[in-house]
């Protein structure tokens, strides 16, 4: 069972008070100094890496997750943005720890949000989706968090594959898109 992020939050982060009470269903306000904490979704990236194979055939690069949520389920390459750390320099970031492929360039394509459940709480996210160009293809092998590298033929992309909501609504919007260029 998940439980709401703010249910945790027991004590008025600026005074201490206990008199930390649910505001409303994104905020908690605290009676004794007024202060209202939200809470926002954390930022988190997607990057869609597509090659073309040596038959022309063009193939997205998805990763098996190693780690719950979705454990074993296919995933995109990517993860939280860093304090300091723009979204593009995130996706970069996130790409080379999780494949050591090394990205040149990014694109915005659009955003979902999600809930992510992580030890048991709901953490509300904002994942961005980055169309990301990658210098070689050569030397790409699964780290950190991804258990195994895949190149899918775009034709046998099956988005029911990929664990995580916001990954599979974002492969079924991606790939009208990748499909016609």
């Amino acid at each position: 069972m998940t439980k709401h992020c703010l249910e945790k939050f027991r004590y008025c982060p600026v005074c201490g008070s206990p008199d930390f009470q649910e505001n409303n269903v994104k905020s908690k306000k605290c009676r004794a100094c007024g202060f209202t904490y939200y809470l926002n979704p954390s930022a988190a990236t997607v990057a869609v890496i597509v090659r073309e194979n040596s038959t022309g055939e063009h193939e997205l690069l998805a990763v098996r997750r190693a780690k719950d949520p979705a454990k074993g389920t296919l995933d995109l390459p990517g993860g939280f943005s860093d304090f300091d750390e723009t979204s593009e320099e995130g996706v970069i970031r996130e790409v080379f720890e999780e494949t050591g492929l090394q990205v040149v360039e990014t694109q915005f394509l659009f955003s979902l949000p999600n809930r992510y459940v992580y030890s048991g709480l709901e953490i509300p996210t904002m994942d961005m989706f980055f169309r990301c160009e990658v210098a070689e293809i050569e030397g790409a092998h699964a780290m950190d968090d991804a258990a195994e590298l895949l190149w899918i033929p775009l034709d046998n992309v099956n988005p029911d594959d990929f664990g995580l909501i916001s990954i599979r609504k974002g492969v079924e919007m991606l790939l009208p898109i990748l499909k016609n260029g």
